[in-house]
Formats: C-alpha cells, structure tokens, sequence
C-alpha cells in the first residue's frame, strides 16, 4: 500500500464519523480493543492483523526500517477492553506494544523478525452496532524494498505525532535458553503413546515463540528429537550467550496419582556437590562465562564457582517464584508443593540462573490431556514468558539498586 492509499484510508474512515453515522453516537467515549475477537497470526511467510474495535476511528498504518517494525497510528483507544499482547500468534511478528503517543491519539508498534511491507489495509463498519474491524496484510520484501516504503504517510488529519522508537532493548538484550527434556535414544517419560522428549520440544516451540514476541532473544538446547548430554546442554547455553535457561519436563510417576506444575532450583547442598563434581573436569573452558580455569586446581575452581553462585542463586530462586505464580494464575493446576530444589545437572551452571520446570505427569491422565492440548500448552507458554519478563525488571532494578 502506498503512502497516498494509507492517507486515503484515514480520510475515508474520517467521514465515516460524521454527524449522524452511528460513530458519531458517544463521542466521547473512546473506542475500544475486543482483544478476544481480534489476532495478529502467520499466514504463510504473510502476517495478517484484524482488530475488532467498539467503533471507528481515524488511523493510518506504515512501515518503519531499521530495525523493522509496523506502525497504527489511531484517533484514542482504550486500550482496557484486554491485553492487546495476547493478540499476538506470531513467529514473524516478535512483540507488540501499545499506548498513548500524545493526548489523543493512540498507536500500536508491532516489531517484525523480516523485512514486510503493507500490501492490504481497510476498515470496515457493521452498521448495525456500529463497530468496526481493520484488517491489515504484510507481504514478504528485500530490505531495500522495506527502506524504500518506510514512513509515515503525509495526511492533514493527523498532527505531527512523535515518530515511533524502535524497541527497547533492556529485555531484548536478553537470552533465554530453552533446554527441552531428553530426546534421542533418551524418549523420558512415556505415556498413551507419547514421549517426554516429543512433547517438550514441542512445547520448547511454543515457548519461543512467546519469548520472541516478548522481545527476548532464543536458543535451544536441540532443536531436533537428538540425544545431548547433561553437562553439554549448559555448555550450549553459555555458547549462545544465555542469560538465564528454563529446563523442560514433564515427570512420571508409577502410580500416576501425582499431579501438577513443579519449578525447581538447584539446592545448596546440591550446589556443594556439583561445584566439586565439575571442577573435577578437565575440560574447563566453559564453567564460568569469562574465566579460565584451565590453570587453576580443583579448590579455586571451587571457591570461584561458590562466589558466581552467590549472585545467582538468589536470581535463580526469584525467577523460579515468577514462574509458579504466572502459571498458577494464567492455567492453575499446580502441584501441592509447586516449589522445589534438587540436584538436577543441567541446574548446575554457576553463572547463569537456571530453573527446572516439570510442568506435569506425563503418567497422569488429566496432566497428560493439558500438556497434549495447544491451547493449554500457548496459554502457559505465554504465562512463562510474561513471567520472564516480570522477572528480568525486577532483576535489572535489583542490579541497578546494588550498584549505587
């Protein structure tokens, strides 16, 4: 869409709010987002956007480059109808955010993981409530086509409205390890023809997802059903430059009568055993981000891992109680003892945060009928995500606090 069609769409949408059509009916009140009827999801390598709002209003959509973004300018939205975030159903699209650009106006900023531009863009008007649906398509494009589109249009129903920013990177600067349980000649738990190892890699899928729309960056431990061992998935993890790593399982119990969502952190007499177990090592070139421990002997090795934990170790515990409440909110279905510490290996990394999470028994019937539903698996998905995000403010504050 060119810049003079999107200007043209505004002005067009503009009459539609004239006296005596039924957008001019309450005035005052701001339009609405219906979040449950509205979706931003792939379509191919296309992305196609549809937002249900109480009523028209004056807007304009474009492009932005460097780095890619979309950009809807509106007259004001009240934004309060429902979380504009939970919109969201795409890989290509990593985020959106949404608010108030000046008094008045309103704008939506939707980052994009490849260059698109705007090929369909319209609005339309129920004339029996007075509602309204702006429907939108993004088509792939070269990155010299997207620079060459970006803009906003020139359009005299719109002021001069501050130009959209790119987006943070104070939690996009973040990398999340996503460690899928098992794999490989190593299938897990296994239960009504269902692997441990399939389903967490599947699940490891949605959860990037989430995260990728959160702003955060994303690395799996396998990507694939392979065998990896323990010590090499943090060695991964700290290739990839991980902040922070969420291991994923889901457990399984003889009799099947356990039930419930488990985040684990590593415990301290565990931690004792696994600095002495790794410094044991002769390969020491990744136990801690930085240092090199090839020259030292096993009690420095020791004594500097003790230290690095002394950092994450609470980070890993606040990250782990971020996570229980952001499930038990969004899906419930905790275990009785939701927060737990045990030795697990892949918990060992002294200098990254590390969680655990078993997010059921794979043995259980109604744990299992959860964890193989999609809805279930993007609504906790999308629960960890927004934990991690809650997680990585309150660290960032936490940090800046202890430098002053």
């Amino acid at each position: 869409m060119s810049r003079l069609a999107a200007a043209v769409l505004a002005a067009a949408l503009a009459l539609c709010a004239a006296p005596g059509s039924p957008a001019s009916e309450g005035r005052l009140a701001l339009a609405r987002l219906d979040a449950a009827s509205s979706f931003v999801r792939d379509a191919g390598g296309e992305v196609v956007l549809s937002l249900a709002l109480s009523r028209p209003v004056p807007w304009r959509a474009y492009t932005l480059a460097d780095p890619p973004r979309l950009v809807l300018d509106f007259r004001e939205i009240d934004w309060r109808g429902g979380d504009p975030a939970a919109i969201l159903r795409s890989d290509l699209v990593t985020g959106l955010r949404a608010g108030t650009v000046r008094p008045g106006w309103s704008r939506l900023v939707l980052p994009l993981a490849v260059p698109l531009v705007i090929d369909e863009a319209g609005m339309e008007t129920r004339t029996g409530d007075g509602s309204a649906r702006l429907g939108l398509r993004l088509v792939p494009a070269s990155a010299e086509a997207m620079r060459a589109a970006a803009g906003a249009p020139d359009s005299p129903m719109f002021p001069a409205l501050p130009e959209a920013p790119p987006p943070p990177r104070g939690r996009g600067a973040l990398t999340v390890a996503l460690d899928p349980g098992h794999g490989g000649i190593d299938p897990g738990a296994e239960a009504g023809g269902v692997t441990e190892a399939d389903l967490m890699l599947a699940f490891a899928r949605d959860l990037e997802a989430a995260l990728l729309r959160a702003g955060f960056r994303v690395a799996l431990t396998r990507d694939a059903d392979v065998f990896v061992p323990l010590d090499l998935r943090i060695t991964r993890a700290r290739a990839a430059g991980a902040d922070l790593l969420l291991s994923l399982h889901a457990d399984a119990v003889p009799e099947g009568r356990a039930t419930g969502a488990t985040v684990f952190t590593l415990s301290e007499t565990a931690s004792e055993a696994a600095a002495a177990l790794l410094a044991e090592r002769h390969d020491r070139d990744d136990l801690l981000s930085g240092v090199d421990l090839s020259a030292q002997d096993d009690a420095v090795a020791v004594a500097l891992m003790d230290i690095a934990r002394l950092d994450t170790r609470p980070r890993s515990e606040a990250l782990a109680d971020a996570i229980v409440a952001g499930l038990g909110a969004a899906v419930g279905g905790l275990h009785k003892r939701p927060r737990q510490s045990a030795g697990f290996t892949v918990l060992r990394a002294a200098d990254i945060p590390s969680v655990l999470i078993e997010l059921g028994f794979l043995t259980t019937a109604a744990d299992r009928e959860r964890l193989l539903a999609p809805e279930w698996r993007r609504r906790a998905a999308q629960a960890i995500a927004q934990a991690v995000s809650a997680w990585a403010a309150a660290d960032a504050e936490r940090a800046r606090q202890a430098r002053r």
